[in-house]
């Protein structure tokens, strides 16, 4: 079950407040964004990103999580990604959704959700911006670059955060 609790970032700025930095990292990986997790860095995108992940996980019925047991599997952001630059996020949707959801719902549901694992907060959308898009028919969406947080394979266990990478053309930080 997604961690509703992990939301909640915001609500540490005041009202003139929009980024900080922490010493302490504190939430499930998996649904921190890369900055958060990787360097204390949390803003009010931050919360955005962790919506994706949810959002991401509902419409494909799986958690976002690694298992290491199988050279197969991958995370959740990356099997969206490909899926998408396939052209076969319809597939992903969670079998329960079948008959019930059209399949244009579906592709904009994942499409908002990739907008909201963006690397950059910068190109998160607001919530604001995002309880828009999945209201209305008519605002037009942005392409969505690659996710940011991939998990490369280790040996850790499926409950550990691995080392992130951000692909072939971008560097590590």
């Amino acid at each position: 079950n997604p961690k509703i609790s992990d939301f909640g970032l915001a609500r540490l700025f005041g009202n003139d407040q929009s980024q900080d930095v922490t010493n302490r990292v504190v939430g499930t990986y998996g649904y921190m964004a890369p900055e958060y997790a990787m360097r204390g860095h949390y803003s009010i995108k931050s919360d955005v990103f962790s919506f994706g992940v949810l959002i991401l996980e509902i419409v494909t019925g799986r958690k976002n999580n690694v298992s290491y047991d199988s050279e197969q599997s991958v995370d959740l952001l990356t099997l969206v990604w490909e899926h998408w630059l396939a052209g076969t996020v319809v597939e992903l949707a969670d079998s329960s959704m079948a008959g019930h959801c059209p399949g244009d719902q579906i592709l904009k549901c994942v499409h908002i959700g990739l907008l909201c694992v963006q690397e950059d907060p910068t190109e998160r959308p607001m919530m604001s911006m995002v309880n828009v898009m999945l209201s209305s028919s008519t605002v037009s969406l942005q392409a969505p670059s690659r996710p940011a947080f991939c998990i490369q394979k280790s040996s850790v266990n499926s409950d550990s955060y691995s080392e992130p990478f951000r692909g072939a053309n971008q560097s590590t930080v």
